[in-house]
This record gives structure tokens, C-alpha cells and sequence, in this order.
């Protein structure tokens, strides 16, 4: 299974057609940024990078590095790590500060004390989540240290439509969970849940988005604001949760 994960991300990096200059050139680079925090505006707030100035993060899962640039940005040390070799290629192109490798997190992560562990969208994708949950644990700092992570959520929109989960057909694994069972995932592996949270629908019609254009749905069209994050809130396809190691 988990050369087939490898095998999939490899084919097609997450994330990487959001440039639409030559995959690997600063364009590129900047044009896939800026896409993805337009689509995925949480990420910034839940990430909080300005927090982790000169401390100690271990991305993992960190694909082709979008979150990893903004960690260094902020003055991180950061330690990064992927399953796919392209993602990592890829990475390392769009930042020399940070300390990449190749790696299964379930098997082992770097013999670091961190400040925070870092994995947005990546433990449902793996065989043993528990597995990575507890590599983390024990590489979490005791006073301070924080568990940020993104599962996906089973009482969302896009999972009771039965939407594939990943832009690529044909992802070998993604779990979902409810929040019960995303509580449970963590302290069976020795963490408390600080906070947990529920937020994104994706609201733009396909067809366009791919050619990157940005129109939305008929039914969020119309929808204010206001009540489009509230809907999030109830049925939205991320959950955000912050542990910390007890």
C-alpha cells in the first residue's frame, strides 16, 4: 500500500497545476502560493507561521512545499518530509532553508525535539496513522509543544455527495473521520485534544477552476457570506485540530 501512496503522489504532485508557468521557475512558485491560500484561505490562521520564529517544526507530509516556504519565511527551523520523491524534488527548488528528506513517517521521523509537528492533509492518507501519532509524540517538546493537523471530515458535504477527495482520480487511501473518532485517533497515541474544528466547502464550478478561473456554484453564488462559513462550520470537508502531548 504504501509504494502505491508513493507511486500515486509521484504521478502527480498535490498541488502542482496550481502555477500555470513552467513547474520549478519562481513563477511557478509564486502562482501556485498564491492559488493555494486563495482556495484554502484557513490555512494561514491554523498554521500560524509567524508564531514558530526560531523555533523547531517538522512539516510531515509536506508535498511540494507551499506551507514549508512560509515556515521558513517566518524564521522556523524546519524539517520536512514526504513520502514522494517529486514532491521533495519539487520542494527543495522552492526553498533552501529547510531540511528535507524521503521518508514513511509511520517507520520513523527526524530525532529532533519540536516545537510543533506539523501535517495538513496527510495522516488519512497513510496505512497507520497511529503509527506517525505516536513517531510524533515522542518528538514533541513536553512544555509548549504542539500537534497541528488536517483530517479529513466524514459528516461533510463533499463526503456524503460522494465526491472523489483528491483533484487526481484514483487515490489508493483517504480516510474520513468524524470528530469523535479524530479525538480518539490522538489519545490513543498519548495526546489531548485542544481544539478541533470543522471549515472549507469548496464553492467553485470544476470546469472553470481548472482553466483557473474562479466562478462559483449557482448555490453559493447567492449564499451571503456570512452563512456560507457558518454551513462550513457544520459540513465543511477539513478538520483542524490542535493537540498537545499529556
Amino acid at each position: 500500500m504504501i509504494e502505491e501512496i508513493r507511486e500515486y503522489w509521484n504521478r502527480r504532485p498535490c498541488n502542482i497545476k496550481h502555477g500555470q508557468s513552467p513547474v520549478g521557475t519562481p513563477e511557478w512558485s509564486q502562482e501556485v502560493t498564491a492559488r493555494k491560500y486563495y482556495v484554502e484561505s484557513h490555512i494561514p490562521g491554523f498554521a500560524q507561521f509567524e508564531r514558530w520564529k526560531e523555533k523547531r517544526v517538522l512539516e510531515i507530509g509536506c508535498g511540494i512545499g507551499t506551507d514549508t516556504v512560509e515556515f521558513c519565511k517566518a524564521g522556523a527551523y524546519v524539517w520536512a518530509m514526504d513520502l514522494s520523491e517529486r514532491s521533495i524534488e519539487l520542494a527543495k527548488l522552492r526553498c533552501s532553508q529547510a531540511s528535507f528528506s524521503v521518508g514513511n513517517a509511520e517507520e520513523r521521523l527526524p530525532s529532533v525535539q519540536f516545537d510543533l509537528i506539523y501535517a495538513f492533509g496527510v495522516l488519512h492518507h497513510t496505512p497507520k496513522p497511529w503509527a506517525v501519532l505516536a513517531n510524533a509524540h515522542r518528538q514533541l517538546k513536553w512544555n509548549g509543544g504542539e500537534l497541528r493537523i488536517m483530517l479529513y471530515a466524514k459528516w461533510s458535504l463533499k463526503h456524503l455527495l460522494g465526491q472523489q477527495p483528491e483533484a487526481q482520480a484514483g487515490c489508493p487511501l483517504a480516510r474520513v473521520y468524524s470528530k469523535r473518532e479524530a479525538r480518539q485517533l490522538l489519545e490513543r497515541d498519548g495526546f489531548e485534544v485542544v481544539s478541533i474544528e470543522k471549515t472549507h466547502i469548496f464553492p467553485w464550478r470544476v470546469k472553470d477552476y481548472i482553466q483557473h478561473r474562479y466562478v462559483k456554484v449557482w448555490l453559493w453564488r447567492w449564499m451571503p457570506m456570512k452563512l456560507f462559513h457558518w454551513l462550513e462550520s457544520k459540513l465543511g470537508w477539513h478538520l483542524l485540530i490542535v493537540g498537545r502531548k499529556v
